[in-house]
Formats: C-alpha cells, structure tokens, sequence
C-alpha cells in the first residue's frame, strides 16, 4: 500500500498507452459487461455502490471510451458526413450553422469536408467519408458525379443534396425555389423602371442551381417583355466580365437608360461592388443599381437589396431528412424547395436612381 494518502485519487499510468475498459473493470472490480452497460446509459441494472466504483475508475484512469470502435461494434456510429464546395462563402457557413444545431438537437456528428472547390478533392473527401463509415450524407459541391454517390446510395447509406442535382442520382434534396427567387428579383426590378436587366453568374457547367437561376431569368424578362441580358463571370479570371460590365453601364447612361446589375450569388456580388468602387468611387451607387440572391453581411452595410436564402432552415432540414431515412422512412425521394424573401434597400429604388440622373 502507498503512502502517500493521496494515491489512489491520482490518474494511473499505463506507460504511452490509453486506459482500456478492461482496465477500467479490473479497477472497479467487476466485470467488462457492467462497465459497457454504464457506459450505454444502463445505469438502472446497475447497484448504486457499482456505478459509483465505475465512475471513480473511470475518473482515476481518464478513460475516454473509443466512440468509433463502440458505433461499429453497434452498427451505429452516429456521424453523418457533409461535402461544402466552398467553405469561405457566407451562404456555406450559415447553411453549416443549420446542419450542426439540427445534429446537437438529434445526437449526431457532423465531419466537415471542405473541398475549396477543387473537383478533386470532393472526389477524395468522398472516397474518404466511406472509410469513416458514416451513416449520411449532406452534399453542396462544385462537380460531384454520380459514380462518387453511388457507393453511399448503393449501400443504403441516405445521401441529400443543398441546392443542388447530380445527373443520374435521384435522392432527397433541400434548397432555396430558385426558379420563384429569381422571378421575385427580376420583377422587383422592372416593377422599378429599369430599362436593362444584367444578370450576372458564374459558369454553369456543373452547378445546377446557376443553371436554373439563368434559365429563370431568361423566363422572367420574356414573360415582362424587359431588355435582359446574362453575362458569366469567372471570379478567378474577371477582367473581362467587368470590363463588359464598365461597357453595358456607359452605353446606358449615354443613352438615358437606367440600368439594374442582378447577381446570382453572393461572392458574385461582392466582386462586382468591389470593382464598381473602384470605378465609380465610394458613391458609386448613386448611378449604378446592384442586387443579389443571398444577403451577405456586408450587404445592409452597403445598402444592396437583396434575396435572403432561409439557409438555417436549409441545412437543418437536411440532417432531419437523413435522420428520418435511418428512422426507417421509406418514400420516393423529396424535393425540399424553401422560398427566398426579398430585401428591399436603397440600391435598386426608383427615386434614387431618378435623383441621381437628375429625372
């Protein structure tokens, strides 16, 4: 026995290795079985004395339970896996602050993987989430194919799309009504006397949302008989877009026409305000009107109108469709589409616009 009377309220020691639940039941005197039933809530099989022996080898050992190795022994580890193309863009973060209050409130561990829109790292960190064996799937990315999904779908492990489709895969998805966002936008915008509409998008290619975002566009001006236009803008090589840009706005001033900039998304908008100051100074939208989907921070500051995603409400209600899948939920796959909500500030008003051109 030691002498020092405070021993046994020390951790032990097991060299560089972690206390295991054997050690945890040969200090508590008893068995592996009741340390695994106090360790999954079974407290009430167990006699008072016997938990509270439990609790003190645990705290004496710091023993830290592998929850990994515990899921897969259950068939349940409890993480679910989300894929965000782009982790810097305000819309990402705050459909991420949704998926992990919804993973809180339903016991679930959310494993973020950024993939910086680089198609071949959605590709890895897909490859890599099947090796973590999670149990779902939240997907916003830049290229995802259908073969990268089609380990998870195969294997019954649910998959939900944020605003997005993936050709060829057909399972839950959640999202902003783009078609109804764009539509509220553009007719804000000629219901304000604009004569010339620019929308102005990233490449579509392999981003389905940008797709239908112009294609509602193009609807929306043909159903109001307006004057629109889109031009694609690539925020890695911009020049030429804002050089477009610098061109439309000119011709329509020189001919007393008011012309609207109508941005498909936020890092969109930010770099065209960025440019446009940089043109036309810090007034420079006393002349030139310019609003986007998604109301950045920076956009009340700004004075931009705008349309607001329901983005919380987006990524909670994609960890709840992946809990309701493994609840057992069997029904064709959904379609979640939440509507925007429209913003109007100073930037695409008509009596701005009309005082500025003296009208």
């Amino acid at each position: 026995m030691s002498d020092d009377p405070t021993s046994s309220n020390r951790p032990r020691v097991f060299g560089a290795r972690r206390a295991t639940i054997t050690d945890v039941a040969r200090e508590a005197g008893t068995g592996k079985t009741s340390i695994s039933r106090y360790l999954n809530g079974e407290t009430g099989v167990l006699s008072p004395d016997l938990r509270e022996r439990i609790e003190a080898a645990i705290a004496r050992l710091d023993y830290r339970p592998n929850q990994m190795a515990r899921g897969l022994k259950r068939g349940r580890n409890r993480l679910f896996g989300m894929l965000l193309a782009d982790l810097t863009n305000p819309y990402s973060v705050e459909v991420l602050q949704g998926v992990e209050a919804a993973c809180h409130a339903l016991n679930y561990m959310p494993l973020i993987c950024h993939a910086a829109n680089e198609v071949d790292m959605e590709r890895r960190y897909l490859q890599l989430l099947t090796t973590y064996r999670v149990e779902g799937v939240i997907v916003n990315a830049l290229g995802v194919k259908e073969a990268l999904l089609q380990g998870f779908t195969q294997g019954g492990i649910p998959v939900v799309l944020v605003d997005r489709s993936v050709e060829g895969i057909v399972t839950d998805m959640v999202g902003l009504d783009n078609p109804a966002a764009v539509a509220l936008a553009t007719g804000h915008l000629i219901d304000e006397g604009f004569d010339e509409l620019l929308f102005i998008v990233q490449p579509v290619t392999h981003v389905s949302s940008r797709r239908l975002r112009e294609a509602a566009f193009r609807e929306s001006v043909s159903a109001r008989a307006a004057n629109g236009a889109t031009l694609v803008i690539d925020l890695a090589d911009a020049a030429s877009t804002l050089e477009e840009i610098d061109r439309r706005i000119e011709g329509a001033r020189a001919a007393n026409r008011r012309v609207a900039l109508f941005a498909a998304n936020g890092p969109v908008a930010l770099r065209v305000a960025v440019h446009l100051k940089e043109r036309y100074g810090a007034d420079w939208q006393a002349g030139v009107a310019l609003m986007s989907i998604d109301d950045s921070e920076w956009a009340q500051l700004a004075g931009m109108t705008t349309v607001r995603q329901p983005t919380y409400d987006i990524g909670r209600r994609a960890v709840e469709f992946l809990h309701e899948r493994l609840g057992g939920a069997v029904m064709p796959p959904r379609e979640c589409l939440l509507p925007g909500e429209l913003v109007v500030r100073a930037s695409t008003t008509r009596a701005r616009h009309e005082a500025s051109q003296g009208t």
